[in-house]
């Protein structure tokens, strides 16, 4: 396989109600059959009229941009400063819902495609009715990524191509059988895209040559819509922001006694996670917790007496509720507890049994 990736230069500003399959035509007659168009979202957004109106200046531009913000956002993912990672309505995970104020006059914020799969398949029938051209077609856009510095284009929208390559149940060259390689290829072809398009040079589009063989599925395929990843199968779902408030909630739930309410991501050292329990709460209290390792039998495999700070009343009320940051630090590391009160010749304490 040799690739070739190509700009297409000339297409200039793109206005709402523009023909973008007759801009592209035009800009690149040397378009033919098999090519993969990789064009930027937010000359598909300005063609769609997906723009917002807002003031160009002040304090009203930035209230404005926080409302089209709302508006575009499903949920909260996660908040640093002034960045804001948001699920759209989508399902994409992205800074700012997508919303661009780049690359547009400033009366106007540029808002992702409707339904960027939609667009995808209208311009590739476009393309080949009316020009005769049988090509697929990739929306992209620009997105940060979890744990690693810098930009890479990903596929919004797709038609013509199946966004992922399945290699599960194929044999390597050593014999082993592949079980998860799935290569979601329409990124990328749209991060090959943006090495000729670049961010400032007004190259939206971009034709990427020699991947697809001819002719093309009549189809026009899933589109990008496979490559969002479920809740239920994303290890990364919750934002941190909820994560930290479901943790809460979870340690509101603690019952009485058995397995904590929630997964746990490993098994800890038992010592370890009952040293960080206890430092985790140590520091905040005004009472005692002495903890000893117990016999490996059902009673549990350690018990921690909690002490008041004094016999008052208060003293009570507080050790009560240490007793219960104490139980939900255990169950952060998947350590269930049952709580008992004692009396003995120092007075009324609570014991702590941890499993």
């Amino acid at each position: 396989m040799r690739l070739e990736v190509l700009p297409v230069e000339g297409i200039g500003d793109v206005r709402p109600g523009d023909d973008l399959a007759a801009a592209i035509t035009t800009a690149a007659p040397w378009l033919r059959a098999g090519d993969v168009l990789v064009v930027t979202s937010k000359i598909v957004s300005k063609a769609e009229g997906s723009l917002v109106d807002v003031p160009v200046d002040g304090d009203e531009r930035a209230v404005a941009r926080d409302e089209v913000l709302r508006a575009e956002t499903a949920r909260p993912v996660a908040r640093r400063g002034q960045t804001r990672i948001v699920q759209t309505h989508h399902g994409f995970v992205m800074a700012s819902a997508g919303i661009d104020a780049s690359n547009v006059d400033r009366a106007h914020l540029v808002l992702l495609p409707k339904d960027p799969d939609a667009s995808a398949r209208a311009l590739r029938t476009t393309l080949r009715e009316r020009h005769g051209l049988d090509v697929a077609v990739v929306i992209s856009d620009t997105m940060g990524r979890p744990w690693r510095n810098g930009l890479t284009d990903v596929a919004l929208g797709a038609a013509g191509i199946s966004a992922i390559r399945d290699h599960r149940g194929e044999v390597d060259p050593y014999g082993n059988e592949l079980s998860i390689t799935q290569m979601a290829v329409v990124d990328e072809l749209a991060a090959a895209g943006e090495l000729v398009k670049g961010k400032c040079a007004q190259v939206p589009v971009a034709v990427v040559r020699g991947y697809l063989d001819t002719p093309l599925p009549e189809a026009d395929g899933d589109g990008a819509a496979v490559l969002v990843r479920g809740a239920d199968q994303d290890l990364f779902s919750l934002g941190t922001a909820e994560a930290r408030a479901e943790g809460l909630r979870a340690a509101a739930r603690l019952p009485d006694h058995g397995r904590p309410p929630f997964p746990v991501l490993d098994e800890l050292d038992f010592e370890k996670a009952l040293t960080r329990a206890l430092a985790t709460i140590s520091a905040e209290s005004t009472a005692t917790f002495a903890a000893d390792l117990l016999p490996g039998d059902d009673s549990g495999r350690c018990r921690v007496v909690c002490r008041p700070a004094d016999s008052g009343g208060v003293a009570l009320v507080s050790l009560g509720a240490d007793v219960q940051r104490l139980r939900a630090a255990l169950a952060a590391d998947g350590l269930g507890s049952t709580m008992e009160t004692a009396e003995d010749g120092r007075g009324t304490h609570v014991v702590v049994t941890v499993s």
